[in-house]
């Protein structure tokens, strides 16, 4: 039955699979808790949330056996680092420039679900990123790769360019082994982080993050770690592209997570109003922000381009409808005044 399902994840398009048990990370609870009692959630309130299911999955569904890890790969066909240095231009995450993955890979992910029923019966939960899942630690456990200093999953065969969906099944799988770290002595994704979200190797605050700061903070930045955003303005890929098991990644089997966005130019983007937001990005995931937060990260990026030519653009928004975006304004226009 394992054997079928993981050929048949293959002929979906998945890149790996491995099983394990819902209640096969222990320790789960107690990382958590240390996490959130160390504030490092910063807005994500929702982490405390239902953490009865977070930190224990088998308590999610109680009717489950077996939990099925799959990844996805989406591995970038160029290098995601070089356009931090064209100042002029956008850097959005590699994750981000197609189409939005929750929905590409739910429906692989039920599918898969629907004909593991057909073919062997049992009940199937499907998630992507989408419930009280720890997906990574499950990942692990499965076998598919291990949580590197980072915090984020890679893999000896896969790199770190992958997307993860779980199958929860009332079906007793064989469990894989899980996974040891394999990160060694290298230190590449911690020491490349602009703004050291990493307060020790394996620890993440995500209070630091730009993928954080660009996607899930409300409100200002805090204008120390807005300078040190540069022209990220949705996500930062700076801890996965330095990774040197990269070597190892695979090509994405399909072209549907690449170019839809690229890097486009700062100026273009700072005049979007909301109509014009949502055409432009319908189907990403970058359209779950708002306008209102987009634009406020591309106005940090035209401050810290250190162009002068950017500052009408800045200047222009500084009395926009909304405060953040009309601070950030404010903000890159002074910056620019007297570019250093």
């Amino acid at each position: 039955m394992k054997a079928d399902l993981a050929t048949q994840a293959g002929i979906e398009g998945f890149a790996k699979m491995g099983v394990c048990r819902p209640d096969a990370v222990p320790q789960l609870p107690a990382r958590l808790a240390e996490f959130l009692e160390a504030g490092r959630e910063g807005q994500m309130g929702w982490m405390a949330e239902r953490t009865g299911w977070r930190g224990n999955p088998a308590a999610l569904w109680p009717e489950a056996r077996s939990v099925v890890m799959l990844a996805e790969v989406y591995s970038p066909d160029h290098d995601p680092l070089a356009v931090l240095d064209q100042p002029d231009r956008a850097a959005v995450s590699v994750y981000a420039q197609g189409k939005d993955y929750h929905d590409l890979v739910k429906k692989r992910l039920k599918r898969l679900g629907r004909w593991l029923i057909d073919a062997h019966g049992g009940e199937i939960k499907v998630f992507v990123d989408t419930a009280p899942v720890m997906e990574k630690p499950l990942a692990q456990a499965a076998g598919l790769g291990w949580q590197g200093r980072h915090t984020n999953l890679l893999a000896r065969d896969l790199g770190s360019w992958f997307f993860l969906g779980a199958i929860f099944t009332t079906l007793d799988l064989p469990p894989d082994p899980p996974e040891v770290e394999h990160c060694g002595n290298c230190r590449a994704c911690l020491d490349i982080c602009p703004t050291g979200a990493f307060p020790a190797p394996f620890q993440l605050d995500a209070r630091r993050c730009i993928s954080y700061l660009t996607i899930e903070h409300k409100g200002p930045v805090d204008p120390d770690l807005r300078a040190l955003m540069g022209n990220r303005i949705y996500g930062c890929d700076d801890c996965l592209a330095v990774c040197p098991w990269n070597k190892f990644a695979r090509e994405a089997s399909e072209l549907r997570y690449r170019g839809v966005i690229d890097a486009p130019p700062l100026a273009e983007l700072a005049t979007l109003d909301d109509a014009g937001f949502r055409a432009r990005f319908s189907g990403s995931p970058i359209k779950r922000i708002g306008r209102d937060r987009f634009v406020r990260n591309v106005l940090y990026a035209i401050g810290n381009s250190g162009l002068p030519q950017l500052r009408a653009v800045a200047q222009g928004l500084t009395g926009d409808a909304d405060p953040t975006v009309a601070d950030a304004a404010r903000w890159a226009a002074g910056r620019l005044e007297f570019p250093a």
